[in-house]
């Protein structure tokens, strides 16, 4: 089987510009291919999950990943797929989140000996003239066409703002300047970027092809912990965990294929947590994949108590008068936010003890510490430091 072959057999390609090149390139180690990244935070999350493990798995057989961090496009930020224009970076945000993305993808991507390269596109972008990209680049592209695609269709009934409107010309921008600079002959994103990725073509050679997911669970141990992040996994719905372990891990296809046929009861938590303890080994190793697994066994086990379940010290002082549920949520970092936390009140996902918290104006007092339940499987403990 070819890697192109697998590449199909695992779900990893959606659309492409030239099949039978492609598949060429890729099976012979030929494809310099790029991703790219906009730094809108200071960590990747799984979202770009797909993307990095198809970089690993290419750059495995042979072809040499481009990893395209977005310092100039992260500026004005991609309409594809939000209702909102994107919050406004500074150029001091951008330049810290793309040390921590450089951290991150090392973990991935080996880019010892020139085997792949990373690359920064404000080292382009930021110094170009108005007037010689309305004169070199604009004049490449109808508006007429770009209003065709579903990425400003959809954005147009709500407000699109000329600074977005951009956003593909920058795009394919980088790739016409990857393709001269470093011989990049291909392209992957996700099915939300295909306008823009096809946008690439009126300005240099390159082919592309790929799909990726989107997600909010982070990357980084210290904003999801490896324990959290394996029970993201770990509780994925059904129907989903053939897929993931297809998409995203390096279990083999034939073995994979073979779960797929006995999918019912035991069989289906064996692969659901095979997933979970897979990706957190790639993510953050196997010692804290292999913790975060005993864990989840334990708790299961004990009906939720364990001293091996993730825990939060709370400082006395916050403890003295009780603490607010949702705040009590946010800092034992089982919400990202109070609205979060809400909504998980009113819908009674949320138990302190096994007492379910219906209100999100409740206190909770804490005399040594507490269990917190957050749906049916994920477990926290806050103890009063």
């Amino acid at each position: 089987m070819t890697l192109y072959d697998e590449l199909v057999r695992r779900g990893l390609i959606a659309q492409v510009t030239d099949e039978e090149e492609i598949k060429k390139m890729i099976n012979e180690g030929k494809a310099t291919f790029y991703i790219g990244f906009d730094p809108t935070a200071d960590s990747l999350h799984v979202g770009h999950f797909m993307a990095l493990c198809l970089m690993k798995r290419l750059q495995m057989a042979g072809n040499k990943p481009i990893a395209l961090l977005g310092g100039g496009t992260g500026m004005i930020g991609d309409p594809s797929g939000k209702s909102d224009m994107r919050k406004m970076l500074t150029k001091e945000d951008i330049h810290h989140n793309i040390e921590c993305f450089k951290k991150q993808m090392s973990r991935f991507i080996d880019f010892s000996d020139d085997k792949a390269v990373m690359v920064n596109n404000a080292d382009w972008l930021l110094n170009l003239n108005y007037i010689d990209v309305l004169r070199e680049v604009g004049a490449c592209f109808s508006v007429n066409k770009m209003l065709t695609f579903e990425c400003y269709k959809q954005r147009m009934e709500r407000g699109l703002t000329f600074l977005e409107f951009n956003y593909m010309i920058m795009q394919s921008y980088d790739f016409y300047m990857l393709y001269k600079k470093y011989g990049c002959n291909m392209q992957f994103g996700g099915d939300d970027q295909w306008a823009n990725m096809l946008g690439g073509t009126e300005l240099s050679e390159g082919k592309k092809m790929g799909k990726t997911e989107k997600g909010a669970v982070w990357l980084d141990s210290e904003k999801t912990s490896p324990y959290d992040f394996f029970q993201y996994w770990r509780n994925v719905g059904d129907a989903d965990v053939i897929k993931c372990l297809k998409m995203l891990t390096f279990v083999p296809i034939e073995e994979i294929e073979e779960m797929e046929k006995t999918m019912q009861g035991a069989e289906l938590n064996k692969a659901k947590e095979l997933l979970a303890f897979e990706l957190t080994k790639l993510v953050h190793g196997e010692e804290e994949a292999t913790k975060a697994l005993e864990a989840a066994r334990a708790i299961f086990a004990n009906g939720g108590s364990s001293d091996d379940m993730p825990s939060t010290e709370i400082p006395a002082a916050y403890l003295e008068n009780g603490i607010n549920i949702l705040d009590l949520l946010i800092k034992t970092g089982l919400v990202p936010s109070k609205s979060e936390g809400r909504r998980l009140v009113q819908q009674n996902g949320i138990a302190v003890d096994d007492v379910k918290v219906a209100d999100p104006n409740a206190v909770i007092e804490i005399n040594d510490s507490v269990v917190i339940k957050k749906g049916k499987k994920i477990f926290h403990k806050a103890i009063k430091a």
